[in-house]
């Protein structure tokens, strides 16, 4: 079976990449007139070598300073790498930032090729090879073999297949060529039309397989198209997959509404984001720390977006540290985890370090507290778990589905892994309806829990002489949350943890409540006494408040305050009962309606023995609390 990968150049300008693959497949990278002219890669170019069983997409990038960000575009989906140094000029400027940015995107495996060796003295190469040696010491290529070449003489190109082939086999032992089964991913790097066949669009695919006529979406403005064909190095083929290059006409889009930086995806694989937690390793040559809110030039995929790199764990970051950073992005990107990416300075423009993402659809996190940050490391350990635990918590009340894992924590079984969350608590799982789930993070749960509960005492403080709080005042704070099953979800993780009592009026923070003074105290107690006697024609509040001497105030909260402690009922607004007198009417009824006879308004008023003004209020009071039905005019027990 045939393995496909991609090999990307690298090295300084005129060290000889473009000469060098002209040797090894027959194929000359410079298609540009400006190129032939000036005798320089500008742009990047493409060839194809076979090295059974492998074959390897070969990405020629310029190595002119000027041109870092095509060699970046180029660097994307970049398996193994080729790195070019000149025997006659030794190690350049543009030899040490390529190094640099193929050990930031995570590069495993390589090859090193000395050219222009007839150009010059053994004893000189061996010097070259010597520092060519200190240069890549402590990357991923610290062992790899350093293979004299002369494209002149024909010397080492046998030799240089070989050892791609040897580098090939180890990459092929890695997760990389698991991508297969992915989604189907591809970076965009051109973009042209061709009469008679529309938008044509190439890349190298990092993940999955295309077939003609599948629909893929184009990112991040998420418009869907049809592949009408599909080639691979010039070849039509039915089907392109992972590791190839490959060139795809498109169908219902036109080729100046698509352009390098954009990707071609799986219909719902990628979700565009502009902000992106990420692990940041600096490179140890950067002159100066840097400092949080800088703003830097982000090489993502095929893309280059500027953004606001935001530190989340200190003010300045020192050359060669490894730091959690958030990248607001200039505009919307799509992206996964452990996705690698380069950030450079804005202006003037140089490699700063790089990474990988962590979080490819976050939020923006302020101040984060130990608790955050300690997720934020999670988001990249090595147990699925304790990634996919952290990947839930950052969705936060985002809405959450176990698929997600795949995109968001590299998760392949992601069914098994929510089903480990949900086995040790971590997955909460709210069912407002028998087709709708909410899954949240037991810690984004108790977390609303502390917020609520600070407000609760807030509320305590600012209404002493209340023992219940309003549940419809605190519903009202939190109507940010996406479904109300979500409020009634925190308050009962507060009240099984014994933090909140809840009642039918309201809810209160355990050990919270009423703190009356000795007059209050008294006041409360003449009060209940006041509606006690009076029975069903208690007074009113206003009236109340009349009749007390002293602390007339404090009133309407005293007899809320009864009510509430179920001292009093309340039958409508402004109208209370004593609970005893409420007791009492009600057992009077039970025994005049218990044999399923009704009674009329006019026949409840006689038997309570009071007026209109009462009995009305009184009656829809126990309609309202299920005591009778009504039907038309008379009204039955219930």
């Amino acid at each position: 079976m045939t393995i496909d990968l991609i090999l990307g150049t690298a090295g300084h300008i005129d060290h000889g990449k473009t000469s060098l693959v002209g040797a090894l497949t027959g194929v000359d990278t410079d298609r540009l007139p400006e190129e032939k002219r000036r005798g320089i890669t500008i742009e990047l170019g493409f060839a194809e070598l076979l090295l059974d069983p492998y074959r390897l997409g070969i990405v020629d990038v310029p190595g002119h300073e000027r041109f870092v960000r095509n060699m970046l575009a180029g660097a994307t989906g970049m398996d193994l790498a080729l790195l070019v140094v000149s025997a006659d000029d030794s190690i350049k400027p543009q030899t040490r930032e390529h190094l640099d940015i193929l050990r930031l995107l995570n590069l495993e495996a390589g090859v090193i090729a000395l050219t222009k060796c007839d150009l010059v003295e053994p004893d000189w190469l061996e010097l070259v090879e010597e520092e060519i040696r200190e240069l890549v010491a402590d990357t991923f290529l610290a062992d790899a073999p350093i293979i004299r070449t002369s494209v002149v003489s024909g010397e080492g190109i046998d030799r240089l297949r070989q050892h791609l082939r040897q580098a090939a086999e180890r990459v092929a032992r890695s997760r990389r060529v698991d991508r297969l089964t992915a989604p189907f991913r591809m970076a965009v790097d051109r973009c042209f039309t061709i009469a008679g066949h529309g938008t044509v669009v190439t890349g190298s695919v990092s993940s999955g397989s295309a077939q003609v006529g599948d629909e893929l979406s184009i990112q991040p403005m998420g418009r869907l198209v049809r592949v009408r064909s599909l080639q691979n190095h010039d070849r039509s083929v039915d089907r392109v997959e992972r590791g190839q290059r490959a060139a795809i006409n498109l169908v219902g889009v036109r080729h100046d509404e698509i352009h390098r930086g954009q990707e071609l995806a799986s219909p719902g694989h990628l979700v565009p984001s502009r902000l992106l937690t990420v692990r940041l390793s600096l490179i140890d040559q950067l002159s100066r720390p840097l400092k949080h809110r800088t703003r830097v030039r982000v090489h993502l995929g095929t893309a280059e977006l500027l953004a606001t790199l935001l530190l989340l764990d200190r003010d300045e970051a020192a050359p060669g540290e490894s730091v959690p950073v958030q990248l607001f992005l200039s505009q919307p990107a799509v992206a996964i985890w452990a996705q690698p990416l380069v950030v450079r300075t804005e202006s003037p423009v140089s490699t700063i370090g790089g990474g990988l993402i962590l979080n490819p659809h976050a939020q923006r996190l302020r101040k984060p507290d130990a608790e955050m940050l300690g997720m934020v490391e999670d988001l990249g350990a090595a147990d699925p778990v304790r990634r996919a635990s952290a990947a839930l918590f950052f969705a936060g009340l985002r809405g959450w589905h176990p698929d997600d894992l795949a995109r968001t924590a590299g998760i392949d079984e992601p069914e098994t892994v929510a089903a480990s969350l949900r086995d040790s608590g971590q997955l909460c799982e709210i069912c407002p309806s028998a087709t709708r789930t909410i899954r949240i993070h037991q810690r984004v749960l108790q977390r609303l829990g502390d917020r609520m509960e600070t407000l609760l005492r807030r509320l305590h403080q600012q209404n002493p002489l209340r023992s219940m709080l309003d549940r419809h005042q605190v519903a009202a704070a939190f109507r940010y949350l996406p479904d109300m099953a979500l409020f009634d979800a925190i308050i009962d993780d507060l009240r099984r943890g014994g933090r909140v009592r809840v009642t039918g009026r309201g809810l209160a923070v355990t050990g919270e409540g009423p703190k009356l003074s000795a007059n209050e105290r008294k006041l409360l107690a003449e009060l209940i006494a006041v509606y006690r006697q009076a029975g069903i024609e208690s007074p009113t509040v206003d009236q109340c408040c009349k009749q007390v001497a002293r602390n007339q105030q404090s009133v309407p909260q005293l007899i809320a305050l009864a009510a509430a402690d179920g001292d009093l009922v309340e039958i409508a607004s402004d109208y209370y009962l004593h609970a005893e007198v409420d007791a009492q009417l009600k057992e009077m009824l039970r025994q005049q309606l218990a044999d399923g006879c009704g009674l009329t308004l006019s026949q409840i008023r006689e038997l309570l023995g009071t007026t209109r003004k009462y009995a009305v209020p009184y009656c829809e009071y126990l309609d309202r609390t299920g005591f009778t039905r009504r039907e038309g005019d008379v009204r039955y027990l219930a």
